[in-house]
């Protein structure tokens, strides 16, 4: 009998694959929509920056001219004692938000909501921005990190500017103890062994006299956990031929024909 694979272990439950949660500040969210933030503008103060757990960006600590106090996405350049600026007149500068609406076209944003009071959900990592491509109607148009335009209702909200902290990937982690850290405080498992390297009766792609899958690796979505393992759902298989490589194979051919 093996033992179970990591994915069955991972969905039972344990401390090895929880993430401390409990060392979260709070919800990193836009505070309620109210009707002086979408008619006028409602200011902040930032008056701490501070580390949580398992997140890549710094967040702020703003208090508002009604004296709520709220953890807030900063973006990059926003200094301790800096004013922001909440609603549909707020200025078009870095780490004021306003709605979608309101922001002009080719304007860099980020913590968009995807529904009007969600709070921000898409573009939060540091570093990351997307960009307002257009606007048509009750709809705004924006270009995501990953390069897709999704369309998002223009009363949802987002921040002007880039997410603080970027270029933190571009620095190594030097030894395994950093990546240990950094993974156990997301909850992940590390190190990650490769199924190829395991026995038969550890991985389906275990086994064998060398270290290769032995067949494909193509699995429906509803297989079982056990079985669940390679190359999920997968849309398509096969190398992925570029533009350029697909022009010189019809050359080729023309050349083949003469």
């Amino acid at each position: 009998m093996g033992k179970k694979l990591i994915v069955q272990r991972r969905g039972r439950g344990s401390p090895t694959f929880r993430a401390n949660t409990h060392k979260r500040k709070g919800a990193i969210k836009y505070r309620k929509i109210s009707r002086t933030e979408m008619e006028g503008v409602i200011k902040a103060r930032v008056v701490s920056f501070e580390h949580e757990p398992g997140r890549g960006a710094p967040i702020a600590k703003v208090i508002f001219e009604d004296g709520l106090q709220k953890y807030i996405l900063p973006a990059e350049g926003l200094a301790l004692g800096d004013t922001i600026e909440y609603g549909a007149k707020a200025e078009i500068k870095p780490g004021n938000t306003l709605p979608l609406f309101a922001i002009p076209a080719r304007t860099m944003v980020y913590n968009i909501e995807l529904q009007p009071g969600d709070g921000g959900k898409l573009v939060r990592s540091s570093g990351s921005s997307a960009i307002i491509n257009a606007k048509e109607d009750d709809w705004v148009y924006i270009q995501l990190p990953s390069g897709r335009i999704k369309a998002f209702p223009s009363s949802c909200r987002a921040t002007i500017g880039v997410v603080a902290g970027g270029g933190r990937t571009q620095k190594p982690f030097v030894k395994a103890g950093n990546k240990h850290y950094h993974m156990k405080a997301k909850g992940h498992n590390y190190p990650r062994v490769r199924g190829t390297a395991m026995n038969a009766v550890s991985h389906p792609h275990g086994g064998g006299s060398h270290q290769r899958p032995g067949g494909p690796t193509t699995v429906s979505r509803n297989a079982p956990p056990g079985q669940k393992v390679g190359l999920i759902a997968a849309r398509r298989t096969g190398r992925k031929v570029g533009r350029q490589a697909k022009e010189r194979q019809v050359v080729k051919k023309k050349k083949g024909k003469r």
